[in-house]
């Protein structure tokens, strides 16, 4: 595997450029790939089989254009697909959960929020994840319901938005929470709008940081971290409309190229 060859990247649509963002930021020298499934979007209310059959085709796309190591930049993908996809493929794969541990460990009202898709919440996963270390914790756990269509219409502060998330955060406010996390990459696009309505000592955390150092880890691991310093090539390819995800990426405008693309 060459080190030049690309990290590739995909999401359920555009929600994870939030995670790309993070990446580029620690690997700034990395060319990548990302794949927006946005006409499929979103992944949260479908079954499990077709969220490892879209998986699927969305790695096998990525393979088909020499990336040397794969992000899920989907919650839902990879609570439900990780471990199919790391059986059948050799290639790296790196997943993204919700950050549950450490909402878990930092907070003091012993009451926490997740906001996901259904197919986040309902995974088997995700499940493990939060017996493993919410023991005595009180969790609220909340479907995001309508979100994801929103941000991937560019509909961030919409009518329609806040007053959905007025509606998904108030059992959240009712029951003090002091950490919501964000189970899912499109929500760190509205954090703003989150931040209007929650109380000021409510702790929006999400996984981007922790998905990116991964992904150094194990291309320093395997010797694949590119050295050439020269200027990146960031391809975004897109299977709907380009206006959303250029819009979200307005300030990388001058250094990617987004792409309309059937896969």
């Amino acid at each position: 595997m060459d080190k030049n060859n690309p990290i590739g990247v995909f999401d359920s649509g555009v929600g994870g450029s939030s995670i790309w963002q993070e990446i580029h930021k620690l690997l700034p020298l990395e060319n990548v790939i990302y794949l927006a499934d946005s006409k499929n979007a979103p992944y949260g209310n479908k079954s499990p089989e077709e969220i490892t059959a879209l998986s699927i085709k969305n790695v096998e796309k990525l393979l088909e254009l020499g990336c040397k190591i794969i992000v899920v930049a989907c919650n839902t993908a990879t609570t439900n697909a990780i471990s199919t996809l790391r059986e059948n493929y050799e290639i790296p794969i790196i997943g993204i959960e919700p950050a549950i541990k450490p909402a878990a460990l930092q907070t003091t009202s012993k009451s926490i929020g997740i906001l996901a898709t259904k197919g986040t919440l309902s995974s088997a996963l995700f499940s493990k994840t939060t017996r493993e270390f919410t023991k005595d914790i009180h969790v609220v756990e909340i479907i995001g319901e309508g979100l994801v269509p929103l941000i991937e219409a560019g509909k961030l502060d919409s009518p329609e938005m806040i007053s959905l998330l007025k509606k998904h955060t108030k059992p959240m406010i009712d029951a003090d929470v002091d950490y919501l996390v964000l189970g899912c990459s499109h929500y760190p696009y509205i954090i703003p709008q989150l931040k209007k309505i929650l109380p000021k000592n409510v702790k929006i955390i999400d996984s981007g940081e922790a998905v990116a150092r991964q992904t150094k880890t194990v291309l320093q691991s395997l010797n694949l971290l590119r050295e050439e310093n020269a200027i990146p090539n960031l391809q975004f390819f897109t299977n709907a409309e380009t206006d959303t995800l250029k819009f979200l990426l307005k300030d990388y405008a001058e250094k990617i190229s987004v792409t309309k693309q059937d896969f």
